[in-house]
């Protein structure tokens, strides 16, 4: 049984345990789906999780950062496509939620309620790490802009109803040029140029831009700040990548427990042998200090920080790196079916090696903790 003693700590209140409680119960009666069809396993994910109403915690007026890390550990713990499913949700709208107009605040309806799918669209093939040098376009135009340029490794691509999409406006050089626009997927001009398969299963695509007109209301905020928003929602759903990883890191503890306490080695369990304890010991240690990181970054953004980017950095660099470690140590203690295709160890061996890129690879969380500390 996993541990759940966390929940007792002091960031929590008693709305976050009666959450992760519900939330527990529907994955065990729900999770795992088949991921057979990957496009439409996620899109019966976002429908099931917003006709049982957890998407409401996806989007809003105040996003609640602590329970955004109860649910993608709990459902990364349950089923790696089911956190995907509903991170996107959040992570596609957050730009509207934090920074949308009234009629773009529409879209969170339709997103919350798992009526519409959302994508993230920063990252481009040139200009990963680095957002500040992005080169798509937005070129005004009479009551609008014009859009040229492309996107790659995007969540949800190909099967979204609506992207959040960054593109250089030109105001000033470098990050301070940029602008943030909801673009609908069937706006002409937006092309799916190629799907992307991954290790593990997930809806990824490039997009490609071809003089997409947009009208002036598609811009998010005002030109220009682009770039403040899309840190702004990566410092919210930055320590959401490290409740997933510690949920993946949870699962791999939990089942490693079960098989050394089960698997017979010598005439006695699995488990009866010290150096098995001392992995199992480290495993321990590695979950709860990602824990640790990962809750005070979400208390202290609930709290009313303006930004917490150490607290965040260090929370998903800590957890993804970790959850890394502790998962390979979980395939050697599972010997050969650590490794065997459908089990459940191998699929999180291939679930966690995503979570140390995306939404910035752990090199650059490096980076942003040693400017922090430095007071850069």
């Amino acid at each position: 049984m996993v541990d759940r003693t966390f929940l007792d700590w002091p960031f929590f209140e008693d709305r976050h345990r009666e959450l992760a409680a519900a939330l527990e119960a529907w994955c065990a009666a729900n999770l795992p789906v088949d991921h057979g069809d990957v496009d439409g396993a996620c899109r019966g994910l976002v429908a099931a999780l917003g006709a049982a109403g957890f998407l409401q915690h996806s989007g809003g007026e105040a996003l609640d950062v602590r329970s955004l890390c109860l649910i993608r550990e709990t459902l990364a713990r349950h089923d790696g496509l089911a956190d995907f499913a509903f991170a996107m949700q959040g992570l596609g709208m957050g730009a509207v939620s934090l920074f949308g107009s009234e009629a773009q605040r529409e879209w969170l309806g339709r997103t919350r309620a798992g009526e519409a799918i959302s994508a993230f669209a920063l990252s481009e093939p040139a200009s990963g790490s680095d957002v500040a040098q992005l080169s798509t376009t937005a070129v005004a135009d009479g009551d609008g802009y014009v859009l040229n340029g492309e996107k790659t490794w995007i969540s949800n691509g190909g099967i979204a109803d609506v992207y959040t999409v960054f593109a250089r406006t030109g105001e000033a050089p470098g990050a301070k040029g940029l602008s943030a626009f909801l673009v609908p997927a069937d706006t002409p001009g937006l092309e799916i140029a190629e799907r992307l398969e991954v290790i593990a299963p997930h809806p990824l695509a490039r997009l490609r831009f071809n003089d997409m007109r947009l009208p002036r209301e598609a811009l998010i905020g005002t030109a220009g700040s682009g770039f403040r928003i899309a840190m702004s929602v990566l410092d919210v759903f930055r320590s959401t990548v490290g409740a997933a990883a510690l949920g993946f890191a949870r699962r791999a503890l939990d089942e490693s427990l079960a098989r050394t306490g089960s698997r017979q080695l010598f005439g006695a369990p699995l488990n009866d042998l010290q150096m098995v304890q001392g992995h199992l010991a480290d495993m321990a240690l590695g979950v709860d200090a990602s824990a640790l990181l990962v809750y005070r970054a979400a208390w202290t953004k609930d709290m009313g920080a303006p930004r917490v980017s150490r607290e965040a950095a260090m929370a998903k660099l800590h957890a993804t790196e970790t959850a890394q470690q502790v998962i390979d140590a979980a395939v050697q203690l599972h010997g050969g079916d650590g490794v065997r295709h459908g089990h459940i160890i191998e699929s999180l061996y291939r679930e966690i090696r995503a979570l140390r890129i995306y939404e910035g690879a752990s090199d650059v969380q490096k980076v942003v903790i040693a400017r922090q500390v430095m007071g850069a």
